[in-house]
């Protein structure tokens, strides 16, 4: 095996990259990169049946979005290609024939229908085959092949005795070979099984690190006994904790769709930033050696390391999440918040041209997750109806009496401008409140309702009629003065 550390993340093309794929990529990478090691992608394409066409491409995307950078992998080659288990098909099979001649394996020639009925009448729940092909003659076997009776290759385990073996996370296990079935490494339609292909890629890759979510421990003996069969050297496990999430009644299960967006397409859809979700999903069953929590991936690479992942299952809560977007948007230049909001500004802004960065900078404390915005700044493409109770105000102390008179004032202070941009118009309405003997609240308050038409915006009065422009702006205050006559 190479000295130098190799990890590979090795998805299987069946769909969206749910968090607990990207979060082993995450490690993987993370591994690879803070042991100046290689990060390999390969394709595990075995299951056909399941193969979905648009899949690759997903996980091309999500890597890319992510910016975990592969060294190696079907799009960028690499000497240990090719890097598609398809397209590596003739060479496994040759491997379970040697296992055949070594007495490691065994040509199994039962039926479906046999099999079938094998779990059908058992009493015990997942049992597993008899071994009915296990001994059976040379003679038999030979007329068998030559009769061309479709087999599959199966592994021999051994029937008595245990294996042991050592995970980074989760230390020594050990598991009593009779609960170990002899396994399938080649199918009846000669492809690879996903356990027996898993282990000549990563041995004829030197792949160094395996890296996997904690169910896969309880397969980790049939990995083992494998590479023991070939005389190969094993490699280094780290066994992943399991993500769960939270249910309506408080308790946990395991992360699925019933808990809200889990792949991160979704999660993207919904809002979120991908620096933002590489940020938490690394903290997902890993931590730090001191207490912080925001890292960009760079420094990611710096701090990570294998003994700080814990056994324990980690908890994906999407308000946490939301409060690490949060963060990262409002540590964004407000140029880089504005070009990630186009998309959602104009959602909302279909017929007018706005001040996109001035707009992004009223937002960028008040948003934690990009979806939120088309909702926010609809009004600036149209004024909603409301109702002139709006004006009431006992914090600001206006009501329908001295609102009118406000908004008057306000109309002539404003139309007298001869430049129209923030500065001058929050000195015009901060130096009539004081002409008038009033509160800024007293003033601003009006002019917000009018302008806007709602009590909750984002930025204030003076911020709003910036962005609205001096036409748009006195029209809509005008028609508040109106609704108040």
């Amino acid at each position: 095996m190479s000295e130098k550390v190799r990890t590979r993340f090795a998805p299987s093309p069946t769909g969206f990259m749910h968090v607990g794929n990207l979060r082993t990529a995450l490690y993987e990478y993370l591994i690879a990169k803070s042991l100046d090691g290689t990060f390999v992608l390969r394709i595990e394409d075995t299951d056909q049946e399941r193969k979905v066409d648009e899949a690759v491409d997903i996980i091309y995307n999500t890597l890319s979005k992510a910016g975990l950078k592969h060294d190696e992998g079907p799009d960028v080659g690499g000497e240990y290609g090719p890097y598609v288990q398809s397209e590596r098909k003739e060479m496994y099979k040759p491997y379970a024939e040697q296992l055949v001649k070594d007495g490691k394996a065994y040509y199994c020639f039962c039926t479906k229908e046999r099999l079938d009925m094998l779990r059908e009448n058992s009493d015990e729940p997942g049992a597993g085959y008899d071994r009915h092909c296990r001994d059976l003659p040379q003679e038999e076997i030979d007329k068998k092949l030559a009769d061309g009776v479709p087999y599959v290759i199966r592994q021999k385990m051994p029937l008595e005795g245990s294996t042991t073996f050592n995970d980074a996370v989760f230390g020594t296990i050990t598991v009593e070979n009779s609960e170990l079935q002899d396994q399938i490494l080649i199918k009846a339609d000669g492809y690879p099984t996903y356990n027996f292909a898993n282990v000549i890629d990563d041995h004829t890759m030197n792949i160094t690190h395996v890296v996997r979510g904690s169910e896969y421990l309880s397969s980790t003996p049939k990995y083992n006994l494998l590479y023991e069969a070939f005389g190969w050297e094993i490699p280094t496990y780290i066994h992943l904790p399991l993500i769960m999430g939270k249910n309506d009644d408080g308790s946990i299960s395991k992360l699925s769709k019933r808990h809200g967006a889990t792949s991160f397409e979704d999660l993207v859809n919904g809002g979120f930033l991908p620096e933002a979700i590489i940020n938490y999903i690394a903290l997902l069953g890993w931590a730090p050696k001191d207490n912080t929590e925001m890292f960009t991936l760079e420094e990611l690479v710096k701090v990570f390391s294998i003994d700080g992942i814990s056994k324990s299952p980690a908890v994906f809560d999407y308000d946490k999440l939301e409060w690490f977007n949060g963060e990262y948007i409002k540590a964004m230049p407000v140029e880089k918040f504005a070009e990630v909001s186009m998309p959602y500004f104009k959602k909302a802004i279909k017929s007018k041209e706005l001040d996109f960065v001035k707009l992004a900078s009223i937002l960028q404390q008040r948003t934690t997750r990009l979806t939120q915005i088309p909702e926010k700044i609809e009004f600036f493409e149209t004024q909603p109806e409301y109702d002139k109770e709006l004006f009431v105000n006992k914090k600001s102390k206006t009501n329908l009496e001295n609102s009118p008179v406000m908004l008057k004032a306000a109309i002539e202070a404003l139309e007298a401008l001869t430049e129209w941009n923030h500065d001058t118009i929050h000195d015009c309405l901060i130096d009539l409140a004081a002409e008038l003997g009033v509160k800024n609240g007293t003033v601003m308050w009006p002019v917000r309702i009018a302008a806007s038409g709602m009590t909750v915006t984002p930025g204030g009065a003076v911020e709003i009629l910036d962005i609205l422009g001096r036409e748009e702006a006195l029209d809509r205050l005008h028609k508040g003065l109106d609704k108040l006559n």
